[in-house]
């Protein structure tokens, strides 16, 4: 008596066994029409995978060129029509379809992180366009501005004009040669951040400086640029990995120069990006950066009294 044989519970993913008799195995050729509704793709995109080399029928008709396939190439293709419903690329379905099981699975896995993070910028973006077309200035209560004290810090630096689209290579390669060269100064002391002395856009370069705070240096340095950030009174909104990319983090800039605008304050210094963690290791919706703004002390009343009675004598004069 043959032995049974054993065969897929799951006709796509070829998950668990069931044992079925030998004499009931077989292997049939399917018409493409046959082939399409089982499988669930249409004859077109049977074409189509045939011409890229994706499933390629199991016999094509010299003559009339009618495709016929084998009934076993059914989970492939059923596998093929699932990743095609998450929209992915047929170049990242063939390195899934030709990977074995546990490399396809964990370049499934990286193509819907890579989808995640896609999806949660542009959802953040989505809410930076609505608050422009809308021109609701309160909707920037979306974001919680707090507060803190600074200490005085001294910092390895790099500035440079940029544009915005040459502006995150940058700031990640001269945080790296920064971080490098803060072993010569007792190690980093303290999180990097980013300055934008001026506007940073499609049309402005800014100039923006990198900073990576150091144990120990001089600003009479020569081998790396140095200087000594002072310390100050900060206003900041936190933000997720997904609300740092260009445009949508424009608005945490203007959430925070609102609140300060709303309160009679001013800023003490050029506003920056405070990077406080591993921002490889972060994913979309982790908490990766701060946009702060130094704050300026607020002048008492009798400051101003004196600023208006020497503007009164000096136009007398």
């Amino acid at each position: 008596m043959s032995e049974p044989v054993l065969e897929p519970v799951d006709a796509v993913l070829g998950v668990g066994v069931f044992a079925r008799p030998a004499a009931a195995v077989s292997d049939p050729l399917l018409t493409i029409g046959v082939f399409a509704r089982r499988s669930r793709l249409s004859m077109k995109a049977l074409r189509l995978y045939d011409r890229q080399g994706l499933l390629r029928p199991a016999h094509v008709d010299s003559s009339s060129g009618y495709r016929r396939y084998r009934e076993s190439q059914l989970p492939t293709a059923r596998l093929i029509a699932m990743l095609r419903r998450l929209d992915m690329p047929l170049a990242t379905v063939a390195e899934i379809v030709s990977a074995p099981r546990l490399d396809g699975a964990g370049l499934l896995a990286e193509y819907w992180s890579a989808v995640e993070r896609r999806i949660a910028s542009q959802r953040e973006l989505t809410a930076h366009l609505r608050v422009r077309l809308l021109g609701d200035e309160r909707s920037f209560g979306r974001f919680e501005v707090h507060e803190r004290d600074v200490p005085e810090q001294m910092v390895l630096t790099e500035q440079r004009h940029v544009r915005v689209e040459e502006l995150p290579t940058w700031i990640g390669t001269a945080t790296e040669r920064l971080t490098r060269r803060a072993a010569d100064f007792g190690g980093v002391a303290g999180p990097g951040f980013v300055v934008y002395h001026g506007e940073v856009n499609h049309d402005s370069d800014g100039p923006v400086e990198v900073c990576v705070p150091v144990a120990s240096a001089s600003e009479a340095s020569a081998a790396v640029a140095v200087r000594r950030e002072p310390a100050h009174r900060g206003a900041y909104v936190r933000l997720r990995k997904a609300q740092v990319e260009y445009p949508q983090i424009l608005s945490a800039f203007d959430a925070v120069a609102q609140w300060l605008s709303e309160r009679g304050l001013s800023a003490a210094a050029s506003p920056r990006e405070v990077y406080f963690t591993d921002w490889s290791a972060a994913g979309p919706n982790d908490e990766v950066c701060d946009v702060a703004f130094p704050v300026a002390a607020p002048q008492p009343p009798h400051a101003h009294m004196a600023t208006r009675t020497s503007s009164t004598a000096a136009s007398a004069r």
